[in-house]
Order: C-alpha cells, then structure tokens, then sequence
C-alpha cells in the first residue's frame, strides 16, 4: 500500500497536468501558442490546488480497512479529472466524442480523461496498483474464509511439483 501512495505523490500532480496539455494538444491548440502557455501555466497552478486533496482522499482510502471501502483508488482518481475539466472548459476547448458506455459511465468528464487502468495515470503506478489489488482481494478473500462465508481453498491433487 505504501508504495502505491508514494508512486502517487509523484504521478498524480504529473497526470493532472498532462490531462489538460494533451487534451489541449489533441484538440488543435498549437504547442507554443499563447493559448498554450495559458493552459500550461492554468493546469500548474490548478494541479498544484488539487493534488493534496486528491492525494489525500486516496490516502484515507486506502488507510481504510478494506471491508468499510466504498470505493476503489481508481475512481477516486476518476472523480479528480474535474480539476483539469474545468481548466479546460474554462479555455474553450472543445470536448470529445464519446461512446455510449462512456457518458453513462462518466457523464461529467466532457474530455475522456477518466483513467481506465492505472498505467493511464502513470506507468509508475501500475505495479504498485496492480499489488495493491491483489492484496486486497487475498485480505477478502480470507476474511471471508475465517468467517465461514467461502469454502477453503482446493488444491490439485493430481499436480506435479
């Protein structure tokens, strides 16, 4: 857990920023434009606002026992593309097409920046959530067991060593 939140502090203010550049990039604004540098200097400041909440709101999650979580690290990651939405929106840059699933999954993130897997954030992050993840999942998974909610495991009989 704690690597994923170290990997965090550093990918998280990184991905706010590059949210609004590429997306900026991808919608036409010219590098070295004033609108460039409007957006670069607006994206800085707006995620040096956001990522201590964002970080930690991901912190408080995963420092929650895994039975009281509601949520997971990913969708707190999600609900942080508001930030650079709003730079966005706030610059006129136009928003993206989106598939079905997208706007009913996502209805407020106009520009499609809501991360899927956590290598969307920053590779830095896969592992450590990947990890993270299976820890949780083996901690469930026991509790579970401990209480007689699940059988124990079963083991091949007929593998090889």
């Amino acid at each position: 857990m704690e690597d994923l939140v170290v990997a965090a502090r550093s990918a998280v203010p990184r991905w706010l920023v590059r949210c609004v550049l590429n997306t900026a990039r991808h919608h036409g604004v010219a590098p070295g434009s004033e609108l460039m540098a409007t957006l670069a200097a607006d994206a800085e400041a707006m995620s040096r606002d956001a990522s201590p909440a964002v970080l930690a709101a991901l912190e408080r999650l995963l420092a929650t026992d895994v039975d009281a979580q509601t949520t997971n690290p990913l969708s707190v990651l999600r609900n942080a593309v508001r930030h650079p939405t709003e730079v966005l929106a706030r610059h006129g840059v136009r928003t993206r097409p989106r598939d079905d699933f997208a706007v009913r999954a996502f209805p407020d993130d106009v520009y499609g920046l809501s991360p899927a897997t956590w290598a969307d954030v920053d590779e830095a992050l896969a592992e450590p959530g990947l990890v993270w993840g299976a820890w949780k999942a083996m901690t469930v998974l026991r509790r579970r067991r401990d209480e007689g909610m699940l059988p124990p495991p079963r083991f091949n009989d007929n593998a090889r060593d």
